[in-house]
């Protein structure tokens, strides 16, 4: 097993922090650059801290181009594509295009099932070194639907699809819905439980990963974007950044949303569009639900953190940029009262709302793996709304590539070149 390596990880999220916990684990010297300050918030830090072995659906599904399309008529919708002139976007709508088949669900939905069933398991175990600092609360999750046409959907299509893969799924009616979460009212026909899916507090997992990666010595450099690369023989010898070149013998491109610009002189495209969301986190709500909860019809996720009780959604992929878009935020607000009855509007009152952009590749799979033309560069991105849920594996993965060792779940999917 390759052992001593100095590796670069470009990127301080939440996969990018797993991904230098497992490579230092392993002996090598890490160091870990990011392009904000320390202490910034990262893409997931008010996400719905989702681990989710439920999700095994990826994002490209039939059916979701037309949504798209419909959806695209109002920028209030749960999911939402500004039109623009831009033609990686538009490459990236195309693949979308092609990938929304049954072909892909097939293809996908066993390795993403591994996937976080893998990092499932990976979060229990760093829980229980560190304490449970970062609060994993293995409570399940309701997907709650208002419509028996949406609670029909949901049982023929995600759960039956989850109990074939083997991931418990529970078809409940209303009754049996309000019997799992009695501490707050719900206007729902019923719902379907996943009783294997667990959620943390996404800020202080950042905060938990990062004290445990400055014992193992490994070397943070903040406000270091990268700007470049220096390339010989097909290898990266270097990447530039901002404060200075950084030789080493691997690289990890673990960069979210940002990860396409950072390969930049690289010659090789890598399909990614920045699809952002938003959350707003009651700090002292009237009631906290014991679950974790889905709004179906909505796409809204709503997750007990400690005492307080965050509510995020959407889908909106207008670029990267930090725009807040009132409408969107708005979307969210009306919804909670229409499943939580003892909600209303004025609860959000003066809340300040978090937006972060998620990288969603075309087919809803992340990239994980070695770049064709440059054999020292590993992809670790592009992991959409799973990026809490698949940072460990993720990690772990890396580490297995650098190792060369048989990876813990199959790498094919997730080939960074899968595109051209």
């Amino acid at each position: 097993m390759a052992q001593g390596k100095h590796i670069v990880v470009c990127g301080g999220g939440i996969v990018g922090l797993s991904c230098a916990y497992y490579l230092a684990r392993e002996g090598h010297r890490v160091t870990l650059i990011e392009r904000d300050a320390e202490g910034h918030d990262t893409c997931a830090g008010g996400s719905a801290g989702y681990v989710s072995p439920s999700h095994v659906i990826p994002l490209a599904a039939p059916g979701m181009v037309m949504l798209g399309l419909k959806w695209m008529m109002s920028p209030r919708s749960p999911f939402y594509i500004k039109p623009r002139l831009d033609a990686d976007l538009l490459r990236w709508g195309w693949l979308f295009w092609r990938s929304c088949t049954q072909q892909n669900i097939d293809r996908s939905a066993p390795i993403l099932r591994d996937l976080c069933l893998e990092s499932r398991k990976l979060f229990v175990e760093l829980a229980a070194g560190a304490g449970n600092d970062f609060q994993l609360e293995q409570q399940g999750l309701l997907n709650l639907c208002k419509t028996q046409e949406k609670l029909d959907h949901e049982s023929h299509g995600l759960a039956h699809l989850a109990n074939e893969l083997g991931v418990e799924a529970q078809v409940l009616d209303a009754k049996a819905t309000a019997a799992l979460d009695p501490g707050v009212k719900m206007d729902v026909l019923g719902s379907v439980y996943f009783p294997i899916d667990c959620h943390i507090t996404p800020r202080r997992f950042v905060a938990t990963l990062s004290a445990m990666l400055k014992q193992q010595r490994v070397e943070f450099r903040f406000n270091s974007p990268v700007t470049g690369w220096r390339t010989s023989g097909g290898r990266i010898a270097a990447v530039q950044t901002a404060l200075g070149e950084i030789e080493a013998d691997e690289f990890i491109l673990a960069g979210g949303s940002w990860s396409p610009g950072m390969m930049q002189g690289l010659g090789v495209r890598l399909p990614m569009q920045a699809g952002k969301g938003y959350s707003l986190t009651l700090e002292n709500p009237r009631i906290l639900p014991k679950r974790p909860h889905i709004f179906t019809e909505a796409r809204v996720a709503v997750t007990p953190m400690g005492k307080t009780l965050r509510f995020g959604g959407t889908m909106e992929i207008s670029g990267i940029n930090r725009d807040v878009r009132p409408e969107r935020v708005q979307q969210i607000i009306e919804q909670v009262p229409r499943y939580f009855p003892e909600f209303t509007p004025a609860d959000f009152a003066g809340v300040k709302p978090w937006h972060g952009l998620r990288p969603v590749s075309p087919d809803g799979m992340p990239y994980v793996g070695r770049f064709r033309n440059h054999s020292n560069l590993i992809a670790a991105c592009g992991h959409a709304m799973l990026g809490v849920t698949l940072g460990p594996i993720t990690g772990l993965l890396t580490a297995d590539i650098i190792a060369e060792r048989k990876p813990t779940v199959a790498l094919e999917t997730l080939n960074p070149n899968r595109f051209g």
